[in-house]
């Protein structure tokens, strides 16, 4: 007769420790990205090549920025239909600034900068002191900013930037883009406010729950322009790097941002309620819409389905956090606390 565990124990510990390991949205996306890599590896050779993990890559470097622009927002619990408009609105006066005025670079990208966060406190203050639903706001913001970047050059783009800001724009080391190193120094940060910072977990207790917060002390209102600010500054980022991808100042910049901007945190596990903004599953979220589009282009599939997924990938997360709510509201008491 053998010692030690029995079988049946041994394998009931093993799954234990596999659903406990299973248990977060990071682990399970990254278990899911590591699938996906893998079939898009065996069924399309040329996933592996090194331009393709560049243009991977280069992708994600952009629309992570802006899917943190909406993070933010959402922290709060609200919703921002502006980022991509702010994009635009940055692009063609950084553009501008470079090209009619003959900025220094360094000047004219700081001023994009300043744009985008200028116009994140428009979106802030006016839905505090009106009292109107941040959607409805944003919604009317982003029109207007629309109409300033339209308007200001009759929607032509700017083509003459300077060479050097186009050449970062282009480099690369290997696979890696020199812009994604812009998006990971981003990545840090946001992590590092949401967990070691007063002013991160500030932010998510107004989203949590703004009227126990304010009775805890905590000033909602300079919160929620705050938060609309950094996000018309990470907005006005994405945008200022994709001039440099691009090589010129699109007015069309930012046009298509809405969708994935909810897309990629929904899927990261955030919810539209508030109070929660989980940077490590919102990376791998948009590694993971980023394959998606990748498998689409390579097998050469119809582009329309990659706007069809999308919404399909949006409201399977948003119906799978509900239902995760909806249980965790309906479980049964703990002992001892019955009647």
């Amino acid at each position: 007769m053998s010692a030690g565990v029995p079988t049946g124990r041994t394998n009931g510990f093993g799954a234990a420790l596999l659903g406990r390991a299973l248990g977060s949205d990071t682990a399970r996306l990254a278990l899911i990205v590591a699938i996906a890599c893998t079939v898009l590896a065996i069924l399309e050779p040329n996933f592996l090549t090194d331009f393709n993990a560049y243009v991977l890559l280069r992708g994600i470097a952009i629309t992570l920025i802006v899917a943190f622009a909406q993070l933010l927002v959402l922290a709060i619990g609200q919703l921002s239909l502006s980022v991509g408009a702010i994009g635009g609105m940055t692009a063609v006066l950084t553009g501008g600034m470079m090209e009619l005025w003959g900025a220094p670079t360094w000047a004219a990208v700081i001023a994009g900068l300043l744009i985008g966060a200028v116009a994140g406190v428009v979106n802030g203050l006016l839905i505090t002191r009106t009292g109107i639903n941040g959607f409805v706001i944003t919604l009317a913001t982003a029109s207007a900013f629309t109409g300033i970047t339209i308007g200001l050059n009759n929607a032509e783009p700017f083509y003459n930037l300077p060479a050097a800001f186009v050449a970062f724009g282009q480099a690369r080391l290997g696979p890696i883009p020199a812009i994604g190193i812009v998006t990971i120094l981003v990545a840090l940060a946001l992590a590092f406010l949401f967990t070691r910072t007063v002013l991160g977990r500030q932010i998510l207790a107004v989203g949590g729950n703004p009227r126990s917060a304010a009775l805890s002390g905590i000033r909602v209102e300079p919160i929620i322009v705050i938060a609309h600010t950094l996000s018309g500054l990470l907005s006005a980022t994405a945008a200022i790097l994709l001039m440099a991808r691009l090589g010129s100042a699109q007015p069309s910049i930012g046009s298509d941002w809405l969708l994935p901007s909810f897309a990629i945190p929904i899927v990261g596990g955030v919810a539209l309620s508030g109070g929660a903004a989980p940077i490590a599953s919102t990376v791998l979220a948009a590694c993971l819409i980023a394959l998606i589009d990748n498998g689409l282009v390579l097998t050469k599939a119809d582009p329309y389905w990659i706007q069809f997924l999308l919404g399909a990938i949006i409201l399977g997360a948003v119906g799978l956090n509900h239902l995760r709510r909806g249980s965790g509201a309906a479980s049964p008491a703990a002992p001892g606390h019955g009647a």
